[in-house]
C-alpha cells in the first residue's frame, strides 16, 4: 500500500484522509494540539457552543454527506425558520423574498422593507431598462452590480452578506468567485432582473429545503468524527517545516514536535494548509506557486460569544440574528441568536440565552487590535441599539481567528488555475483547503476529494 502524508488537520485535511482510507497508509500532521481548524466547540456558562463555523452548507452535498458517513447523520439538524435581517437605518429589516445573495428580484417587495431609500429602490427597478453586454473576464462585485443596481443596493443589500461569508469587501471581491450564479447570468448579457425572474419561474435551480444544517452538540463535533473514522495516524503538535522530493519521486517531510525534530517519508503529500503556509513549504519547489499563494490576502475576524440569563434579561430578541452593512459604521458585522436558531441548544440550556456577535472584515485591523473587554463592551452596546435592552451577560468570551478567511480578489479563478498548474509539475503533491474553490465547509470537503484522487494517481 502506498503512503500519504497530509499536512494540516483541519476539515480539509481530515476529509482528504477519509477519502484515502483503505487505499493508502495515511499520516496527518497538525501543528496545533487538536484537529479541526476553524471547526471548534467550547463552553460558556457551562454550555457547549461553536467557536468557529456553526453550520454546514446544505445546498451542495459534500459536507452533509461526509457528516452522515462518519456517523453524524442523526445529529444533522435544520435551523429555525426565520428571514435574513439587516440592521440598517435604525431597525432590523428583512431582505425581500427571492433575493440572490442580496440581489433583489422584486423591486416592489424591496420597497416595503425600508432597506433602501425611494431613490435606491427606483434605481434597482430601472435595472431591467439598462442595456447590458455579455460579461467577459472578471471584475469586482461592486464594479458590476453597482453599475446595474446602484451603489446603495450594493452597500446595503449585497455587502452585508459578503461580509458574513468572506469577511470581505464587495469592491475587492471577484464577481466570478464570490457570486458565480450572478456571473453566469451576466455572461449571457441583458438585464439581470428579468433573467432572475425567468430562472425562478422555470424552477431551476431549485434550492434544497434548507440552505444550511447544523450538528446537534456543535459543528465542532464534525472534524472529531472524521478523525475518528478515517483510520489515519494523526500527530498533533507536529509542524511541518520543510519538504524535499527524493530521487524516485518520494517526499520527505521535516517536522518539529515538542520532543524535537521528526523526519518522515511518503509516496505523496497533501497540503491542506492556508495559502500562506502552503506557500512557505512550496518556495524551494515552485517559485510560481509560492508567489501566487502568497498573493492571496486573508482577513482576520473575532467571535464574541455571550450567555444571558432568561430570568434576568430585560429583553430577548426574536429571529435567528442579523447582518450589518459596513456603510453604517458599526463595529459588528453580524449577530447570530444561537438559542433561537438551533433547537438543540435551546433544549440543552433552557434557562440561558446564547448569542454570538462577529467583528472583522478585511482592512479592519484597528478593530481587532482592541482588547477583548473593549470588543465585548462594543458588542453589548450595539446589540442593545439593534434589538433592545438585553442587560448584561452572565458570561462573555472572545475567540480570535487570525488570517482565518482567504479573500477571493478579482482574477481569483485564474490565480487558482496557475497555482494548480504549477503544483501539477510536482508529482505526488496535491493541494486542498479554503483558498481555492470556496471558503465554506462543503467547498473544503470538495477540494479534499480532488486532492485525494490526485495524490493516488500522480505518483511517478
Amino acid at each position: 500500500m502506498r503512503s500519504v502524508i497530509v499536512i494540516g488537520g483541519g476539515i480539509s485535511g481530515l476529509a482528504a484522509a477519509w477519502e484515502l482510507r483503505g487505499r493508502a497508509d495515511v499520516t496527518v500532521l497538525e501543528s496545533h494540539g487538536r484537529v479541526g481548524g476553524k471547526l471548534r466547540t467550547g463552553t460558556i456558562a457551562g454550555i457547549t457552543v461553536d467557536e468557529g463555523a456553526e453550520s454546514l452548507m446544505a445546498l451542495r452535498p459534500e459536507a452533509v454527506e461526509l457528516a452522515a458517513a462518519v456517523g453524524l447523520g442523526e445529529a444533522l439538524c435544520d435551523p429555525a425558520k426565520a428571514p435574513t435581517t439587516i440592521w440598517t437605518n435604525g431597525a432590523l429589516r428583512p431582505l425581500p423574498a427571492g433575493h440572490v445573495m442580496g440581489v433583489p428580484t422584486d423591486p416592489s417587495a424591496l420597497a416595503a422593507t425600508g432597506l433602501l431609500s425611494p431613490e435606491g429602490v427606483a434605481r434597482v427597478a430601472a435595472e431591467e431598462t439598462l442595456p447590458a453586454t455579455p460579461l467577459t473576464g472578471d471584475c469586482s462585485v461592486t464594479e458590476y452590480l453597482a453599475g446595474r443596481f446602484g451603489r446603495e443596493a450594493v452597500d446595503r443589500l449585497v455587502e452585508p452578506l459578503l461580509g458574513g461569508v468572506y469577511a470581505g469587501r464587495a469592491e475587492r471581491l471577484s464577481l466570478r468567485a464570490a457570486m458565480p450564479g450572478i456571473a453566469a447570468l451576466a455572461e449571457q448579457g441583458g438585464p439581470l432582473l428579468p433573467a432572475l425572474r425567468r430562472m425562478k419561474a422555470a424552477g431551476a435551480p431549485r434550492p434544497a429545503p434548507v440552505a444550511v444544517q447544523g450538528v446537534a452538540g456543535g459543528t465542532g463535533r464534525f472534524p472529531q468524527a472524521v478523525a475518528g473514522a478515517c483510520g489515519a495516524r494523526i500527530l498533533t503538535g507536529t509542524t511541518a517545516r520543510a519538504l524535499r522530493q527524493l530521487p524516485g519521486g518520494r517526499w520527505r517531510v521535516q517536522a518539529m514536535t515538542d520532543d524535537g525534530a521528526l523526519t518522515m517519508e511518503a509516496d505523496a503529500v497533501v497540503l491542506a494548509l492556508p495559502a500562506f503556509a502552503a506557500a512557505e513549504l512550496l518556495r524551494p519547489h515552485s517559485p510560481l506557486a509560492e508567489a501566487e499563494l502568497s498573493a492571496i490576502p486573508h482577513a482576520s475576524t473575532a467571535v464574541i460569544t455571550m450567555a444571558f440569563s432568561r430570568a434576568r434579561a430585560h429583553y430577548l430578541p426574536e429571529g435567528n440574528g442579523f447582518l450589518v452593512p459596513p456603510v453604517d459604521g458599526h463595529t459588528l458585522k453580524a449577530a447570530s441568536f444561537l438559542s433561537n436558531k438551533w433547537p438543540w441548544l435551546a433544549a440543552a440550556a433552557p434557562d440561558t440565552f446564547v448569542l454570538r456577535a462577529s467583528v472583522g472584515r478585511i482592512g479592519e485591523d484597528d478593530v481587532l487590535a482592541r482588547p477583548d473587554r473593549h470588543l465585548i463592551r462594543s458588542a453589548i452596546t450595539e446589540l442593545h441599539h439593534a434589538v433592545g435592552p438585553m442587560g448584561e451577560p452572565l458570561a462573555a468570551r472572545v475567540t480570535r481567528w487570525d488570517r482565518g478567511l482567504p479573500q477571493y480578489g478579482v482574477g481569483h479563478h485564474a490565480r487558482v488555475s496557475r497555482i494548480r498548474e504549477a503544483a501539477s509539475k510536482l508529482p505526488g503533491l496535491a493541494l486542498c483547503g479554503a483558498a481555492y474553490e470556496g471558503v465554506g465547509v462543503a467547498a473544503c470537503v470538495a477540494t479534499a476529494r480532488r486532492a485525494a484522487t490526485q495524490a493516488l494517481t500522480s505518483w511517478p
